[in-house]
């Protein structure tokens, strides 16, 4: 009962009811390897949600979903993690009073089954700072390793996030607006970033800014009223009529900056 080779994740008919309100409606979903695949969709329209099936925060009302085309539909969220499905608030809720180098440290130590063993000492877990530095590096952090996470800026926090994400080697990223409430700047470096980590990796991200997506995205779905609106790389959704009338009717143009 395995999905195509090249499909990380899918969901047959995925829906997910409150009190008879459908917020997912029998979606079905593919996520290719190696991808960038964006969900996004007007406010209301069941992305949020959708992503808590998928890291089994809420069970289904009915569907499934397969992860390396095994049936995941009822596993628990730890058990969806260990096969490889991080989510960044799972892990990477970062410590302020910590040095950037400390809390991917943290993450790290949690990858190797010791994560709540604050008592060891700092000697101890050097052996971890090798591949600290890499995964600050990656993120573009390394020349912040010995700042107090606090005084980071939001921006280089939310990279922070992703290092302390990747620490615990996920084949399935999920990130859940990575560049909200960011200015231009941290937009433009975050974005560039993601796209940098993807290289090997599969990401799945809701995001509101459509620059982001039209930028870095290899296929969007949208969602409106929890089902599957259109489906395709930016320029078929961004002409997709379907989807311009979505977002209250506008225009290819101002689709192309909208941040619904």
């Amino acid at each position: 009962m395995g999905t195509e080779p090249d499909i990380i994740l899918e969901t047959r008919q995925l829906s997910k009811t409150f009190l008879g309100f459908t917020a997912v409606d029998s979606v079905d979903l593919k996520i290719q390897r190696g991808h960038i695949h964006a969900l996004i969709g007007p406010n209301g329209a069941g992305k949020t949600t959708c992503f808590n099936l998928l890291t089994k925060f809420l069970e289904p009302s009915q569907g499934q979903i397969f992860f390396d085309g095994r049936e995941i539909t009822r596993d628990k969220p730890a058990e969806i993690a260990r096969k490889g499905i991080i989510r960044s608030f799972q892990i990477s809720a970062v410590f302020p009073q910590l040095t950037v180098l400390d809390n991917v440290r943290i993450a790290l130590q949690r990858a190797t089954g010791l994560s709540f063993h604050f008592w060891r000492s700092e000697a101890s877990l050097r052996h971890l700072d090798g591949r600290a530095m890499e995964l600050l590096a990656e993120v573009d952090l390394a020349d912040f390793a010995s700042q107090m996470t606090v005084n980071l800026p939001y921006g280089r926090k939310r990279a922070l996030e992703i290092a302390t994400t990747l620490a615990m080697e996920p084949s399935l990223m999920l990130l859940d607006e990575p560049t909200q409430g960011m200015g231009h700047e941290d937009v433009d470096r975050v974005t560039r970033l993601i796209k940098q980590v993807s290289a090997g990796r599969t990401i799945l991200m809701v995001e509101h800014n459509m620059k982001v997506v039209s930028s870095i995205a290899d296929r969007i779905t949208v969602l409106a009223r929890g089902a599957v609106l259109a489906e395709g790389d930016y320029a078929a959704v961004s002409n997709n009529p379907a989807v311009m009338e979505a977002y209250m009717g506008t225009t290819q143009g101002e689709l192309e900056g909208i941040h619904a």
